[in-house]
């Protein structure tokens, strides 16, 4: 059976993974990157930083983005969501606290998924050298759409 997610279900995929795939654009091409990233539920945003680089300098000039996640367990069970939103660089206190807000939540994420219990970003997430900053950033989901494809036979 396939069918459309309901807005709440997108929502629960969302809250309960950290790792997606960020869709940009530049030079008039689509680029898509892996990150770790964080379901803010109280803003219904997407909460993540980098180092300076490509994307963020693409993101920066084209601030439309969108951003996939999947939970895969079989060709014939999966679900998968899209989020449509924009880009918005967060600074000073916001970024702090929200950097704050990312890595607690990574955590929460993987205590209730595989029961980890990371102490550090580093654990989780790529690290960022001590003398860059990290940029942090949310997405403001502007849509959310999902699918989902599972095959409840019995053997």
């Amino acid at each position: 059976m396939r069918r459309n997610l309901t807005e709440e279900e997108c929502r629960a995929i969302l809250e309960q993974n950290y790792i997606g795939r960020l869709a940009y654009i530049t030079a008039g091409f689509p680029h898509i990157v892996p990150i770790t990233f964080f379901y803010d539920v109280e803003h219904n945003s997407i909460i993540s930083y980098s180092a300076e680089g490509h994307k963020i300098k693409a993101m920066r000039k084209n601030n439309a983005v969108s951003m996939g996640v999947d939970e895969i367990s079989s060709i014939e069970n999966w679900k998968s969501v899209l989020v449509q939103g924009t880009f918005e660089e967060l600074s000073r206190i916001d970024a702090k606290h929200m950097l704050h807000e990312f890595s607690e939540g990574v955590k929460d994420v993987l205590l209730n998924k595989y029961g980890a219990h990371p102490k550090y970003i580093s654990e989780f997430s790529a690290k960022i050298h001590a003398e860059d900053a990290p940029i942090v950033f949310r997405i403001t989901i502007s849509d959310c759409t999902g699918k989902l494809r599972e095959n409840k036979s019995v053997n």
